[in-house]
This record gives C-alpha cells, structure tokens and sequence, in this order.
C-alpha cells in the first residue's frame, strides 16, 4: 500500500477514536476552558493572564495579590465578566485574604492540571491513576534554574528521593514486554542544567565533570532498582554539551543503565546529531532511548540568536519542523537495532506517520512508544493506546514556584496558532487539513537583523562551538609568546622608542610583564599637537566617506585579529573569556556605527530654504583633540573616542591608561595597517600629571574626550574652562564619569533571574565597570532573595581568567586591592557581612563583599568603589526605594526587577539615571541599541554609540 494512503488510514482511526471528545485544558464547561478561549481570541489577555500566572506564587501577601490582579487587568481592555468580578476586590484584610486564598488555589488548579503533583502523595496517586489506565510514565522534576552548588546538590538529592518513592510506588507492578527484554518500569527525565549553576560550554571540561560529579549517584541507585533515564533537551547553546555528558555517563561503568536523550526536529542539525548518536550506539554495542520532540524553546532560538547576530538554529517555518520530523522518524525506526525509539508528540499526522512507516518496516508495536505530556490530549493518548502501542506520560512534578515556567510554556503551548491541539479541538480544522503532508512555504528562509542604515552589532563569539574553544586557546599561546614585547611611541609617521618605559603586567601574576611600551614627555606631546594640527588642515577636507572607510577596514582587522586581541585584554587587564569577547564586539560596533553615523550627518538637511537663497546646514570638524581611555575597557571605550573623534574630521592624541598601553598600542597599530594618513592618530602614553595635563591645558587642543574617574573628569573640565594665551577655540569636553548604581527589586521579582542579574552587574570584571551595580535596593516584603543571593556568591569561581572556568579575575592591580580593602574594612564596621571571600592566590585577587545593615548615607552606600563591594539596602516600598536610589551624586545606570506594572511605569518615572533597565543585568549596553551615557556628576556629553555622539 502506498506511505501516504497508510498514513491516512490509521490517522482516520485515530482521529475518529478521538475527536468524540476535547481535552480537558479546552473544556468550556469548566472556568480553565473558559479562560483558554480568552486567550486564544486576546493576544495582549493572553500575555497578561500568563505574567499574572507566573507572577503569583511569589506573592506571599494577600493585599499584593488583588493589588497586582487590578494592576494586571484593571488598567488595560479585559473581558468584560473579568473586569466586572475585579472591580470591586477590596484590597484590604479580611476581604483581599478570601480573594487571594480563592486566586491561588484557581490557579493552583490550573497548574495541576499540567503538574502532576507537589507532594509525594499527589504524585503517587498521579502515577497511579495514569497505572490503571493503561499508561507508562516519565517523571521530571521541575526547576531547572539553579543559581548554587548547594541548590544544584538539593536537585540530585531531590531526584535520589524521587527514585526511591517511585521504587515503592511501582514495586508489584509488571513491566511492559519488549522483545524478550522487559522495559524499565521507573523512568525519570532530568535537565542537565539543573546540576550546575556553572554550566557553560566555554568552560566543556569542567562543566562536564561538575554535573557528572551529580549524576553519578542518580545512574548509581538507576542502576540498583532497574529505572531508566532520559536527558532532555534544553537550548541550543546547550545541545553539544548535553549529548556529550549523556555519553560521558553512558562509559563503562554504567554502560547498561537504560538511558535515553532528547532530540528536537526542530533544529536544522538534528539529523547530524541522530546520525551520530546511531553510530554511537551501534559502534558501542549499545542500546538507547531517542525522544523524538518538535522543540519547546523556539520563541526563545529565534529571539536570543537573532538578538546575538548568530544564525538562528531552528526551522522558521513550522511545515520545515513537521517534515523534519517524519524523516527523522523513518532514520530512528530504520536503526531499531540500536535505538528505542519514542516519538513525543500530538500531532496525529506524526502519529501515523511513525506507525505507518513501522508497519512498512515489519517493526513491532512493543519495539516503540509514544510520549505525551501530562494534563494535555487526552483523547488522542486514549486513542494511541488503544492501537496497542506504549503510551509513556511525560508528568512534571515538584514544588509551585519551580513549577510555574514550565505551566507557562505549555499554556503558551496550547493557544499558539501553530497548536495541534487548538487548530483540532478548538478551530476543528478539517481532517484532510490536519492530515496533510508538511509542506514548507520558504524552505531554508532564515531570520537577520539588519536597520536600514546596514548597521547590525558583531555577534559574539559563541563558545558552545569546539573549534572557537580552541581558537582561543591557540590565542592564548600566542599572545603569551610576545610577553616582555618592546613598543614604541607613535608622532606623525615616526615610530618614537624612549629609555623611559611604562612597564605592563600580569594582574593575575604581576612577576609576568605583558609588554613595555615607551613613555612619552611633554617634548613628546608639544610635538605630537603640532603634528596633527598640521595633520588637520588636510584631514578636515577628506570626504566623509572616506573618512568612514578606514573605520570599516580597522574593523575587519579587528574580526580578522579577535581572538588575539581577547587574549590579550586577558592577561593584560583579567578579563574574563567572555568579558573580553564583549569588548572587542563593542570596539568593532564603534567602528561600524560611527562610520555609517557620519555619512548619515554629511547628507543632513536641517534648515529650510528661504526664496532666493540657498541654505546650508553642515557640521564642520572641532580641530584637535585628545583621547584619554580607561583601563577597564582598553579597546572598546578607546576605539569608540578615537574613532568618533578620526571619522568626524579631527586628528587626535591618544593617551590611554598606563594600566593598559600594549592593548592601546594594538589599537594604533590596526589604524596604521588600515592607511590611515600620518598625523591623524599619534599614540603618546604617559604619566597623567605630566603630558595628561599639558595636553588638556594646551592652548592648541579644540577639545578633550575622557573616561575615567569623577575626580579626574571634573580637573580636566575646570581646566579646560580656563582660556589660555594663544587659545582660538573654547575647548569641548565629553566626559564619560563615574556610577553607584543600584538595582531596586520588588517583592513580585523574578528571583532566578534577580539574583544572576546582580550577580553578572555587581561581580561581572570584579566589578571594574563604571555601569557595575553596587546598591541593591530591596523593595517592600521581598523573602529569599538576600540568602539565595549569598549561596550564589559563594559558588563563583575566582581565579586566573585564562582559565575558561572563571567568573571573577584579579583587580587591575596592588593600589585597587588596597583601595577595595578599605571598603571592605568599613563595611565591616558600619554594616553586617553577608558574604566577604578570601582569595588566597598570587596576583592581584580579592573576594567579592557584600553588606546589609549598612545606612542608606554612609560612603560606602554613596561613594563609587571599582570592585566587587555590595551593599543591600532596604525600602519600605518603590517610593522609597526610588528615593534611595537617587540618593548619590551620580545618575550613570539603573535597573528594576518587578512584574509590577504599577513599579515599573513609577521607576522609568523617576529614576534617574541615564541607562535603566527593566528585567535585565545593568552592564553590556548595546552599541547603537542602548546608546551609554549618564548625567548629574556621571557625564557631561552626549551619549556613546548614539546618534548625537559625533555632534
């Protein structure tokens, strides 16, 4: 018979056998039915009812509920019946109370209707009843976000448990018969992720030792009581690492535990990866389980790779998944030999289409199951179960909280468009429709992000990928080989080599000198101002086009260089792997979007004509300028003043941090190998006293671009106000300054992602950013997060940052050490510790601190710091908060965590800061996207990668 007509036969069966009834979730005689109609006719309900959901098990009290009910549904269009019901909530005791208590077990309702139980006694009689209806199950628990060892070593004990309750739950029951063999009748399903609050592929090695550290003792009691295990799959970046831990576990040792992994059609590498797994497994004599699933994470694939500029992992036309699948099917049930397969899905065509293929293939019913979700198709298990196929129940179970991502992305499950179960059950799509072969409109279309100007952010380098991995290792070798390197000055065309030399060296082991570059003088800079002011009187005149073009070339040296110029920033400043990644995508952004930048303002129009004449308006260049950078950011912050300075018509004098020069020199010497003219960029590092203040005071300087400390800042401004004999302009000064920057969170914060939102701003380079967080402002009730918070401090792993494993490197070096200790004394005087580390290693280390009990005005709750020092105030409420938060001189960058729609709109209101944030860390503004800059004594200035940054 032919494959199609097959399939349309047993799909007929089946949706006969099924279609008589509606799953329990679409039911309109219950209030959940109702509800899911809601969502399906109201995107923006649809988005509020699923926040609200996911909010409400943080709330712990009744006033907030109903408050935050309103908030949600009050202020924006609502069903008419809900709007009505919620009007008239009191808010206060005893009547919020009853209305809270009723909410909460609605939507606790709600969650079981997916969750398979909380307590033991609810998932006993869970796995009992789907026993008694013919069912096999699969028990995950919920809560895969881990921020600490101690909550990754609570997870493995959580599931050690599980097995135990599961051995005593099914003790007496028979297996299910396969071939001779039996089938395990305990199998549990577990994320890899939930075992380390480390987990990075950057870090491959040590990631997989970690969570095979943790799996052990699970594949040792498996082993024991006969239970198989099944490692789903979680995102993309995580795919490579997760099979190859599930191949790491399945060596000798417990080579015949039964074990199987998840594998997501909806991938475009899943194939590559079945295959692989297939010769695996027959190479090894071995026999797994393969989960065939669609793909739970694509909103999620689209979203992040498209925001990273990587190319988007997954099918973006759902027929591409569909189709994708049944020939996945066919290479699983044509290596049965090796694989078990099952196929988890809904979709009756999928259904079919894996029968149909296995009758074609003479492979018999107990060779394969199907997997379904727990509270979801019921009609269509029923059915399948009937044929005589194994039917395995994928039931979640675990605690509320944990519980509520995994209830939301089925709820977004069902009333998506593209739902099997919504377009059969609810739209009663016609069967022909259903059953038809998956078609795929733009096979192959993928996804970019690309602005009409042609602007688009460098992707970052994504360390899931082996042969970057080793890239920046070779980088590592290199750049360590020109260690005790000699540079020289650069003035005009001469390459200038001084007896006087600024020593660099190794944070992380001061004894090793990265490079020595020469150290200019005052002769040296009075030279270096008349060569570029006679480099100006040709560089002005050059075509704003052209001037962009040396941009464009430093930055394809800079793709072409990356690795080498990561490395370097990581032994020269201690930088992480990532840390410095992010800074060479920024420099390269700099360079990207200044260019197009300034043949954007060449072609501006911005005055009306008048009859007669012929207006212009044009933007002329300032004249000479010097360039003073950071340490901090060595490449991206002294790429981004030098290139704006270059490409807007000034020659310029770059004097970078004396931390920092052979990174400063690297960045000159791309501008030479790109052509640009001599006297437009001369290099002159320095004592900051000596040539940084002549400079600054130089009659011939027309302005100053500067990044740096507020104490410096506000010297070069003064100075710079004064006019000196000779002077024919008045000097510009852009000033890029200081921070004490907090993030207020509320009591209806998302705490997984609150506490690695703090964790990244407030330790993230040790806290060596002008935009780190050093004030975490706690608002109203909010419970775990201070303890949490703790837990997940003490599992960062501080070292030497070419170790891919680190979080926290060295400070910059032994006066930043003594400077933070101070703080770190008064903390302990004037607060209470909650975490202080000690490092006990060479170089330049010191521990992250953090203090409660610290009085909202003391200087180390107001002065910035530079390290990894914070302090965790408290507010009554967001008012107060906002009150706190404003409370220093300074307004550079802010952040919110809150589901409130009440704080959030109260927070853009009035905080003032010049970067706020919203659900997200504080640090890694966007070049073109979130344009940095504050205001108050943290800048004065337009701001960086904005579109008035060159003006």
């Amino acid at each position: 018979m032919d494959l199609e007509r097959r399939i349309e036969g047993i799909g007929r069966r089946l949706y006969t056998a099924s279609i008589r009834s509606v799953p329990s979730i679409f039911d309109r005689r219950r209030w959940k039915g109702k509800v899911m109609e809601w969502a399906i006719r109201d995107e923006d309900f649809k988005t509020r009812l699923f926040h609200f959901v996911d909010l409400l098990p943080s709330l712990k009290d009744d006033v907030m509920v109903v408050k935050l009910l309103k908030e949600y549904f009050l202020e924006v269009p609502s069903p008419y019946l809900l709007r009505r019901g919620i009007k008239g909530l009191p808010e206060s005791p005893p009547f919020s109370i009853l209305t809270a208590g009723l909410i909460r077990r609605n939507v606790r309702s709600l969650a079981r209707q997916f969750i398979g139980g909380e307590r033991e006694g609810e998932i006993v009689d869970s796995l009992e009843n789907l026993r008694k209806e013919g069912y096999a199950f699969s028990v995950d628990i919920l809560g895969e976000a881990v921020v600490s060892e101690r909550e990754a070593d609570t997870y493995m004990e959580r599931y050690l448990k599980l097995l135990d309750t599961l051995s005593a739950v099914v003790r007496g029951w028979k297996g299910i018969g396969l071939e001779g063999s039996r089938i395990p009748v305990i199998h549990i399903s577990l994320k890899v992720s939930s075992f380390d609050p480390k987990l990075d592929p950057m870090d491959w090695e040590g990631s997989i030792e970690r969570v095979k550290a943790r799996l052990c003792p699970i594949f040792e009691k498996a082993k024991t009581l006969s239970a198989s295990i099944t490692f789903d799959m979680e995102h993309y970046y995580y795919k490579d690492l997760t099979i190859a831990i599930f191949k790491e576990m399945l060596g000798e040792e417990f080579k015949d535990v039964p074990a199987g992994i998840a594998i997501q059609a909806y991938l475009k590498e899943s194939r590559g990866d079945l295959e692989e797994l297939i010769g695996w497994a027959r190479d090894g004599r071995r026999k797994i389980m393969v989960r065939l699933v669609k793909g739970a994470y694509w909103d999620y694939e689209v979203a992040i790779n498209t925001q990273k500029g990587w190319s988007v992992p997954v099918y973006t036309d759902k027929a591409e998944t569909d189709l994708n699948y049944e020939e996945l099917t066919r290479l699983l049930l044509e290596n049965a030999s090796y694989i078990r397969p099952a196929f988890a899905t809904h979709n009756i065509r999928s259904i079919s289409n894996a029968i149909a293929i296995a009758e074609e293939l003479g492979i018999p019913e107990g060779a394969m199951e199907f997997q379904m979700l727990y509270g979801m198709a019921e009609p269509i298990r029923e059915a399948v179960r009937d044929l005589g196929y194994t039917v395995r129940i994928y039931v979640p179970v675990g605690e509320f909280i944990p519980g509520m991502a995994y209830l939301i992305r089925r709820l977004l499950e069902n009333t998506s468009n593209e739902s099997i179960l919504r377009r059969s059950f609810v739209e009663r799509v016609p069967f022909d429709v259903l059953m038809a072969k998956p078609s795929p409109a733009f096979p192959g279309k993928d996804v970019s992000e690309l602005d009409e100007e042609g602007f688009r952010n460098e992707p970052p380098v994504d360390f899931s990928k082996a042969l970057h991995r080793e890239e920046m290792k070779r980088a590592l070798a290199r750049v360590r080989e020109d260690f005790g390197k000699e540079y020289p000055l650069y003035i005009g065309e001469e390459a200038v080599t001084k007896e006087e030399r600024i020593i660099s060296v190794n944070p992380s082991s001061p004894e090793e000198v990265v490079g020595a570059v020469s150290k200019g003088s005052t002769e040296d800079a009075e030279r270096a101002v008349k060569v570029a002011r006679k480099a100006w009187k040709d560089w002005r005149r050059v075509p704003p086009e052209e001037r962009a073009s040396y941009l464009y070339e430093v930055a394809r040296l800079m793709r072409k260089k990356r690795f080498d110029l990561m490395a370097l920033m990581v032994y020269e400043v201690g930088k992480t792997w990532k840390e410095a990644d992010g800074e060479v995508a920024e420099a390269i952004d700099y360079l990207e979007y200044y260019g197009r930048e300034m043949v954007r303002l060449s072609r501006t129009e911005g005055v009306k004509g008048y009859p007669g004449e012929a207006n212009e308006y044009l933007y002329e260049p300032k004249g000479v300028g010097v360039v003073i950078s950071p340490w901090n950011f060595p490449l991206a912050i002294a790429t981004g003043m030098v290139s704006a300075a270059i490409v807007a018509g000034n020659p310029v004098i770059f004097k970078p941090s004396s931390l920092s020069p052979v990174t400063g020199w690297w960045l000159v010497e791309l501008f030479r190998l790109a052509g640009l003219p001599h006297g437009v960029l001369n290099f002159l590092p320095g004592d900051g006293k000596e040539v940084g203040e002549h400079l600054t005071s130089h009659p011939d300087i027309d302005f100053i671009a500067f990044t740096g400390s507020m104490e410096v800042g506000l010297r070069i401004i003064e100075s710079a106000g004064k006019v000196r004999p000779g002077q024919r302009s008045v000097k510009g000064v852009v000033a890029e300054m200081g921070g004490k920057n907090a993030i207020i969170v509320d009591e209806t914060a998302d705490l997984d992602e609150a506490i690695k939102g703090v964790v990244e701003s407030a330790f993230g380079y040790q806290g060596q950013k002008c935009s780190a967080c050093s004030r975490v402002i706690l608002a109203g009730k909010v419970e775990g997060f201070t303890e949490r918070l703790k837990e997940a401090i003490e599992s960062i792993n501080i070292g030497p940052p070419q170790d891919p494993s680190v979080f926290m490197g060295p400070l910059i070096d032994g006066k930043a050490v003594e400077r933070v200790g101070r703080y770190i004394e008064m903390g302990m005087e004037e607060g209470t510790p909650l975490v202080v580390r000690e490092v006990k290693r060479d170089g330049y280390f010191i521990g992250p601190a953090v203090f409660t009990d610290t009085a909202p005005d003391s200087p180390l709750a107001q002065e910035e710091i530079f390290g990894p020092v914070l302090v965790i105030l408290k507010a009554r409420d967001i008012s107060e908060a906002i009150e706190m938060a404003n409370s220093t001189p300074y307004a550079l960058t802010g952040g919110l965590y809150s589901r409130s729609p009440h704080n959030i709109r109260a927070v853009k209101e009035g905080f003032l800061v010049g970067n706020l944030y919203i659900n997200r860390k504080i640090t890694g503004a966007l070049v073109g996207r979130q344009p940095f800059g504050g205001f108050r004594m943290s800048g004065v200035g337009s701001k960086a990668g904005g579109p008035d940054y060159l003006i």
